[in-house]
């Protein structure tokens, strides 16, 4: 006799460890409604409340993952590798990092996600390039994969469909922040993807979910070790986000600037360091390369001779996006009708920045969604964003506003000054990019 969902709740209400079966039939009702979002929802609170194991926490996971369509490359002749970031602001790693790793032999399947709250999503970044399909037929993407080494695109319905539902739940729940849940949240959709091995890119810092040390530290060694149970090499580096990660933040803007990275035109250090130590995380996972430093002059060597640039037009081409983009990038990108710089005020040297202020900016531009339906305004955006350290004149720019009307802009420059807090230049130390790594 199967056990009633309700029971399993309480078991896990009362500190109870399920086991995996139990969790496997619970999940399986997310997907076939036996399961309904009452029950969803009080399930989600126990474990809020209660935690979950590292087994337990596998067995949702994999239940996840096996509630829909897992993707299979074996007929791939290169390893297969991915990576996911927790999100932050000005993080367009993904662009870069994706053509830069195929460009050196892997394949990079790569399953991203939209704009949430404060931090920027991927697709919305590539919906900025015309004609751009971030979600293609599947044979589409197998072809983008197999013929140009990446390929980056949204989650079909059919990819681990328990977690959608699962997740929806939560938003409206306050239970999002559950460690374990956001575990298995992430892994399941990583999992269905068919990937041998794994980066992860664990935010910390105001411009981060995880504000906290401690949290991004909990969160980075469960996700390892929850995916190496379930069978996926993995590895993880914790990156500083208590500014913004690129000089722009934005979607369109995010875009320019990972394609100036691509040529060389521009490469924010910060990003520049972050890209490239996961990219050679990623090498060495899939065993192109045999450590870290062989794998960091790989990958910046297909940087320098123009490779990864290569990879990323054929990409957006392989997509729907214009085969002349990159040449030709001015034309084909939307721009803001009002394009002002947010001056400091004040002489002085930039001692922290709320980097979760400058997200909230660009959201109250039209860059990021207030409600799941809101549209998503790809011109708009901050450009030349100072960092910690930056010494600025009174009448030197914190940014470039690029927005729509000019109501928008004095409402982002009163927010970009906010966010900035000025310091002794004796005192003002910026925090290293990369903090550990698990």
């Amino acid at each position: 006799m199967p056990i009633l969902p309700q029971e399993i709740i309480r078991a896990k209400r009362d500190g109870e460890a399920l086991d995996s079966a139990d969790i496997k039939a619970l999940v399986q009702g997310f997907g076939n409604e036996q399961v309904t979002d009452a029950q969803i929802a009080a399930f989600a609170m126990a474990v809020f409340f209660q935690g979950l194991n590292r087994d337990e926490t596998v067995a949702l996971t994999e239940a996840m993952r096996d509630s829909g369509r897992v993707l299979e490359w074996s007929h791939l002749d290169r390893p297969v590798v991915d990576k996911h970031s927790t999100g932050g602001v000005g993080d367009n790693v993904s662009l870069m990092l994706a053509p830069i790793v195929a460009a050196c032999g892997a394949a990079v399947p790569m399953i991203a996600g939209r704009g949430l709250g404060h931090t920027g999503g991927t697709l919305d970044k590539l919906e900025a390039i015309p004609g751009y399909n971030v979600r293609p037929e599947p044979k589409v993407f197998r072809d983008a994969v197999a013929s140009v080494g990446c390929a980056i695109v949204g989650q079909s319905g059919d990819i681990a469909p328990a977690d959608g539902r699962f997740y929806a739940t939560r938003d409206v729940t306050a239970t999002v922040e559950s460690i374990p849940l956001i575990t298995a949240s992430i892994l399941s959709k990583k999992l269905a993807a068919g990937l041998p091995a794994l980066v992860l890119d664990v935010k910390i810092g105001s411009g981060a979910f995880m504000v906290k040390p401690d949290d991004a530290h909990t969160l980075a060694r469960g996700l390892v070790s929850v995916a190496q149970a379930a069978g996926v090499k993995t590895s993880a580096l914790l990156t500083d986000m208590n500014e913004p990660l690129a000089t722009a933040a934005g979607n369109g803007v995010e875009v320019r600037n990972a394609v100036m990275f691509l040529t060389g035109e521009q490469r924010d250090p910060r990003l520049h360091e972050v890209t490239l130590a996961l990219a050679a995380q990623m090498l060495v996972l899939s065993g192109i390369a045999s450590d870290v430093s062989a794998a960091l002059q790989k990958a910046q060597s297909v940087l320098d001779s123009g490779a990864a640039l290569d990879v990323f037009s054929r990409m957006v081409f392989a997509l729907g996006g214009p085969a002349d983009f990159v040449e030709r990038m001015d034309e084909h990108m939307p721009a803001a009708p009002v394009i002002r710089p947010v001056l400091a005020g004040q002489g002085g040297t930039v001692a922290a920045i709320d980097a979760r202020a400058l997200g909230l900016a660009v959201v109250g531009l039209g860059g990021g969604r207030t409600r799941p339906q809101d549209a998503v305004d790809h011109a708009v955006g901050l450009t030349k964003l100072q960092g910690i350290g930056a010494r600025l004149e009174a009448d030197t720019p914190l940014a470039i506003v690029h927005a729509r009307t000019q109501s928008a802009f004095d409402a982002a420059a009163a927010g970009i000054k906010a966010a900035y807090r000025f310091g002794d230049p004796a005192s003002v130390v910026s925090n290293p990019v990369i903090v550990d790594q698990y």
